[in-house]
């Protein structure tokens, strides 16, 4: 009798993981097609949404580092953070590191940011991530790093290469070389405030680039009146 009721037991054990497993094989080719047709009708949500139960399913880093991607290309950036981290790891991947970066820079962090961009420019330097290495050393005030980076910035960005702006309602495009020259004016003006010549100077080199760069002429008109009313320099 013992031994009836003992192979019951087993057999209702082994019937119920066949079918856990079972029921986990198709709810991963449902998410896996459901993330197919979010994907192809460009809903970002159902994408979340689906790589979320997927990753809840069969944990993937790479699939992770991608969720963490399109929370940050959604301007979520708490999220993507919460999901990949803050901490700068070698073991990351090259689009982990970037989602790190961005996302630290969207949130107002440039020396948590500065650090993941610099990881990522070790691994693959050009002048997209030195013009944003640039950037994040004038905010931190290391103006003489920056320099070094606008300096193989403007001899290494081609006429092809845009930089987008959004201080205005309407983002707009310039030059990155015109970006560079923008940023190369206002370290010369936090390294010497005396001479906001050189600086106004070098802005009209980035506007002769491009003369709609809007924040290039905010800087000058900045620059001009700092100039023409001296007491406002201290």
């Amino acid at each position: 009798m013992k031994k009836s009721v003992l192979i019951v037991v087993a057999a209702v054990l082994l019937s119920g993981s066949y079918g856990y497993s079972q029921t986990k094989s198709e709810l991963l080719k449902h998410y896996e097609a459901f993330y197919d047709q979010m994907r192809l009708q460009g809903d970002v949500d159902g994408v979340i949404n689906a790589l979320t139960h997927l990753n809840i399913l069969s944990p993937s880093e790479q699939r992770n580092d991608t969720l963490a991607y399109i929370y940050a290309n959604d301007n979520q950036h708490l999220q993507a953070l919460n999901i990949i981290g803050i901490e700068k790891l070698d073991s990351d991947s090259n689009l982990a590191i970037q989602v790190k970066a961005v996302s630290l820079k969207a949130m107002n962090q440039p020396k948590r940011a500065l650090e993941q961009f610099e990881a990522l420019y070790l691994r693959d330097p050009n002048a997209y991530l030195a013009y944003e290495l640039a950037d994040l050393k004038v905010q931190t005030g290391d103006n003489a790093g920056a320099m070094k980076h606008v300096e193989y910035g403007i001899l290494n960005a081609t006429d092809d290469m845009k930089y987008a702006f959004y201080e205005r309602q309407q983002p707009y495009e310039v030059p990155l070389k015109a970006a560079f020259i923008h940023v190369k004016a206002l370290i010369q003006y936090n390294m010497d405030k005396s001479n906001i010549d050189q600086a106004i100077a070098t802005l009209d080199e980035a506007l002769a680039i491009d003369p709609n760069f809007n924040l290039a002429s905010l800087s000058k008109q900045a620059l001009t009146s700092r100039k023409e009313s001296p007491e406002e320099k201290k």
